[in-house]
Formats: structure tokens, sequence, C-alpha cells
């Protein structure tokens, strides 16, 4: 029997849980974890223009890979703290330590958990901080999270004179954390923009001397407006910019948002300058509140008569595109990355905002109301005739189920089912052969799904190949999706590892994306790895999944080596697919991620749409975080 005893029980000390876990702080290892080192030390410059003394922030990616982010704040304070240490260096080892608990240092701060600074210090190979304080230049440098730079008279080392006010950090993601310690420089521009738009009195300069000597200014006076303005610019505009704002308990409201051709809503939040990708109080009291408001004046105005029912949520935000950003002195998100607002004040003082403010702006500009009436006019009425569509569907469900397309399994336990969308008959009767009965479907799919971008909910409906995923997933679309009702844990993607299947994959990715995110945002959706070769030595084989493994394992193994590349699924017999795309125990998958769902939006449009131009330069500058590895 294991031994359990006191000796067995493990205790972290200073920084060292981030290191052992650091998902838990940054969200992932990924290069979307590597960027939020960079947000991180940004947000504690983003509080300091928030409290009012910094107006200029400098972002820089350097030569050789690493990052600094320079502000003319106040300085992190370097006198001595109670700890005895230097209080710049409490706050970079200690976790949970920080002015952001001290209502009169921060009234409103993004940083809140105070794991922020201490947390990129943990990750990094090493991190050098400057103070501009007192016409002093102090510095300290940590290796890994520990402090290696000897004090003087128990206080940071003076390096210099100087004129300046702020805090410079420099860091070096360690490459012993993270899969990749090249960060994606459009996101941290993507973030920069963003952060101008929400602090229109605020100027970040942003440099790339890595990739040769780029340099963008991000200042953005217009603010909240500026931003609906630039999300909007590819669409044809029905409305002005609609900009509002208000002051609640203690809270700062504002929001802004247009209507465009564009069919469906983008309603994006914000709290203390940190964008809630999944939303939360703030969003939903916007919404609850916009809708009461439209309705009203659509009764006032006889557009809906006493026996119509009222508009829903969406018909009222039909070709909406809308940024409500709030600062809470006191906020609650649901996790550590910050995606979801959890204030129920913030609910109330939304709503509240958004039914006085709407109404005064509407009173005065009546034109704009009536097109906001009859965009949600058209929405209702094209929303019955999806339900028609929905119904016509589900009665095709016996005839699906009996048609002998999907293998399913035989378990009806959600939470141990996975389904796998396999490009082509021969893959799909390969992969029936091979699976594991009892928790894993199979579904082929023959050639390419229809482009569901720009497409009527009608003729999407019609596509044989999304009837058949409908059904099986079991879940709904749009707004008759319902996540308790999913039918497997996982949704797995398997294609050829060529330029056909790439597309396929983005063409279900599309699907997923814009009728049913939320397979996406929790964590639902996977793409398979199959391998690429295998390569076989004295009768031993190993399974190659790229072209630099493959280069790897020749130099490794010198001598007659065979070589077996896989042009698609169909040329691995049942047993091969098993042990390397679908046994749990050996298989390779990435699972799906949105970074940032207003990136995710244009991204996708851009993509998938009909601009050959804006496509290509994209490939061009994303070509080199292309990976095939796990």
């Amino acid at each position: 029997m294991a031994s359990y005893t006191a000796k067995d029980i493990e205790t972290l000390e200073g920084l060292d849980p981030v290191r052992k876990r650091p998902g838990m702080y940054i969200g992932s290892t990924s290069v979307k974890g590597l960027n939020h080192l960079v947000y991180e030390i940004l947000d504690n410059s983003v509080d300091e223009h928030l409290a009012g003394f910094c107006d200029k922030i400098w972002v820089t990616i350097n030569k050789d890979g690493t990052a600094t982010i320079e502000d003319n704040g106040r300085g992190i304070p370097v006198d001595m703290h109670q700890k005895g240490l230097p209080a710049v260096r409490v706050i970079l080892t200690t976790l949970h330590a920080g002015g952001k608990f001290d209502s009169g240092a921060y009234k409103v701060s993004g940083g809140l958990h105070g794991v922020g600074s201490s947390a990129v210090n943990a990750l990094s190979e090493y991190l050098e901080v400057e103070v501009f304080r007192d016409g002093k230049i102090h510095y300290d440098r940590y290796e890994q999270g520990i402090p290696v730079e000897p004090l003087v008279d128990g206080l940071l080392p003076v390096k210099g004179n100087t004129r300046k006010k702020g805090t410079r950090i420099t860091f070096k993601p360690d490459p012993t954390i993270f899969d990749t310690v090249r960060f994606k420089t459009s996101s941290i521009r993507q973030r920069l923009h963003e952060t101008a738009y929400l602090n229109p009195n605020l100027t970040i300069y942003f440099k790339n001397d890595r990739d040769g000597k780029e340099e963008i200014v991000y200042h953005e006076p217009e603010g909240l407006s500026g931003f609906v303005k630039d999300l909007i610019k590819e669409y044809e505009p029905l409305t002005d910019v609609v900009y509002i704002k208000d002051t609640r308990d203690g809270m700062e409201l504002e929001a802004a948002f247009a209507y465009t051709n564009e069919p469906g809503d983008n309603v994006l939040g914000f709290c203390n300058n940190i964008h809630t990708a999944e939303g939360g109080t703030h969003i939903q009291g916007f919404k609850t509140g916009y809708t009461k408001v439209i309705n009203q004046y659509a009764r006032e105005l006889g557009t809906l008569k006493d026996k119509d029912p009222n508009y829903t949520g969406n018909d009222t935000r039909n070709g909406m595109t809308c940024v409500v950003a709030v600062k809470h002195p006191e906020p609650r998100f649901e996790g550590q990355t910050k995606t979801k607002l959890d204030n129920q004040d913030a609910l109330k003082a939304s709503e509240a905002m958004v039914v006085e403010k709407a109404q005064l702006y509407f009173d005065r500009n009546l034109e704009q109301l009536k097109t906001v009436i009859d965009c949600a006019q058209k929405a209702a009425n094209r929303r019955k005739s999806e339900e028609k569509a929905k119904i016509n569907l589900n009665d095709k469900k016996f005839a699906f189920e009996g048609n002998g397309k999907l293998a399913r399994q035989e378990s009806n336990d959600p939470k141990e089912c996975e389904i796998f969308i396999v490009e082509g008959d021969s893959a799909g009767g390969s992969a029936k052969m091979a699976r594991d009965r009892r928790t894993q479907a199979i579904m082929p799919i023959r050639g390419k799904i229809l482009n569901v971008e720009k497409q009527s909910i009608n003729k999407v409906l019609e596509n044989a190949e999304i009837q058949s995923m409908i059904i099986a997933f079991g879940c709904g679309i749009h707004d008759d999706f319902d996540i308790n009702k999913l039918k497997y844990d996982k949704i797995v993607i398997m294609t050829d590892a060529d330029v056909d299947g790439a597309h396929i994959a983005t063409l279900l990715l599309t699907f997923f994306y814009r009728f049913m995110p939320e397979l996406i945002y929790q964590g639902h959706v996977y793409i398979a790895m199959p391998p690429l070769y295998r390569a076989e030595i004295k009768g031993e084989y190993t399974y190659l999944y790229n072209d630099r493994e493959l280069e790897k394992f020749k130099k490794k193994h010198k001598g007659n080596i065979g070589i077996q590349r896989y042009k698609g699924l169909g040329e691995m017999d049942a047993e091969q697919l098993w042990e390397t795309t679908l046994d749990p125990k050996a298989r390779k998958m990435k699972r799906v991620e949105i970074e940032d769902n207003i990136s995710a939006n244009q991204i996708t449009a851009m993509l998938m749409g009909s601009e050959v131009p804006p496509r290509r330069a994209f490939i061009e500058e994303n070509a080199v975080y292309a990976t095939v590895d796990a």
C-alpha cells in the first residue's frame, strides 16, 4: 500500500505554485498564455492611468525576443515594506501583493488579484525592473522569480539619476515553461488598440524590433464611438453611432452602438479595461434594458400591435455592433483570466443606464429609432421562417438515424462519449472498424460542407451534412441552443493532413463558431492529429506527425529507415487509425479555443468572405505560428 503520511504532503513556497501550475495563473502555456504575460504588466500601467498618474505607455518586442513595458506613472514604490524588503521586491515575489487591495491606492483596477506581475516574474527566465522615482533609477533583477541583485542597505541599488518617472519592466519568458516563446504581435497590437479606445486620454507606443522596425502609435480620442466605427468599417452603416454614459453607485458606465446591414449582433464587454470575452452582468443588464426600450417604442409607434408578441432580445439587436464598458471599484470575475463579470450591481446599473439614456437619445432621433425597429421586425420575420425550417429538420430525425450514415456509440452518457467527424467514406469505414464502439461515434462527411458565412439560415439548414451534425449533436443552434442537451463531450474533426483537409476543418469550425459558439467556448471541439509518416527500423515502427519530427528521427537513427507517408486517413488500416488517432491513451489532439472574440469575429469574416487580398496578408503574417504540435 502506497505511503500517505505527513512527509508526503508537499508545500510550495513563494512563486513555486506558479511555476508548478502556470495554467492556473495565466490560462495556458500556449502562445495565448505567453501573450498574457505582456497583458498582465500592461494592465498595471493602465491602472496607473486610471488613477490619474500616467498618460503614456511604451510596449516593445525586442530583437532578442524579450518584451519591455514602460509607463510614465508614479513608479512602483521602492521604500522599505513591513516585510523587511523593498516594496517593489515584495510585489514581484509575493502572490496577492500590490496596491490593488487598498482602495486608497487604486479606486479602479484591472490587475485585481495581485498575482499578475509576480506570475510574470515566476514564469520568466529573467526579469529586470527599473523604477524612475524621486530622481533616481532603482534597479532589480530576477531569474525564474528569484532576486539575484544584492541590496544596498536593504534597498534596491541605484543605477543613476533621471528626470523621468514611472516603471520599466523587461522580461524573457522561460522556454522550459512555454510551448513557444515567440510573442504573437498581431494579438498584442489588437489588445493595445482596444486599450487605447477604452482610454481616450492615453497614448500607447508600440515597437516591434524583432521583425524589422514596426512602430505604431495608438491614441483614440473618440473612445468607444471610434471603437464601434472601427468594428463596422467593412459594413454598410444603417444608423449613426450612439454613445451613452452614466455614473451609478460608484460605477462609471458607457456604451456605444450602431446598426449595419450585417445580420445578427456583436456585443462586446469590458470591465476596468479587461475584455470580458464571456460577457457577464454588465452585458446582461444592457441587453435586458435595451430590449425593454425597443419593445416599448415599437408599441408606441404601432409597429407591434396588441396581439403581437414582443421582440426577442436578438430581434432588437439585429444588425447591432456594440461596446459596453464599466469601471467598477470591486469587480468579481470568474477565473484569474477575467472572462466574465459577476457583480449583480453592475447588472442593475447597466440596465438602468440604457433605459434612461437610450430613451433620451431616441426621443430626439426618431429616424434612427425607426431604422432600429425596422431591423428588429426583419429579424422577427426571419426568426419565424427559421422556426418553420427547424420543424422540418426535426421531422428528418428518424430517417437520419436509420440510414446507416452515423455509426452511433453504445453509451448514452455524454460525459464519456465522443463523435468523430471524418472526411471521406473510406476513412469513415476504417474509423468505424477501429473505434471503441462503446463510447465513440463516427460520422463520415462527403467533400466540403457549405460555407455558412453570409448564408441565410434556410440555406444552411438545407445542407445535408449540416442537418446530420445538428441532429447528431442534439443541442440545437442559435436561440434554441442548449449545451445541456449535447450528446458528446468531445466533437473531433478528423480530416486529412493536407490543404483540402485543412479547408474542410475550417468550414466546420466556421459553422460551429457561427451557429454553436458555446461548443468552442466550453471546450468541446477538437481537431484530431493523424501522423504524416510511419518510420520503420528493424521491424519496429514509430509514428511521426510532421516534417520536423521526421528530420529529427533521421538524424538520430542512421541506416536503413523505411518511411511510409500517409496521403490521407484512408491509407491507414483500422489498427493504425486506432493507435494513432482514436486511442485516448496514445492519440494527439488539439482543443479549439477562442483567444479573443473580437478578432475571432473579424478573422472569420475575413477568411471566409469573398475578399482575397486581406486573407492573403493574414496568412502570410501568421504562417510562422502555424504548427502541428500537440
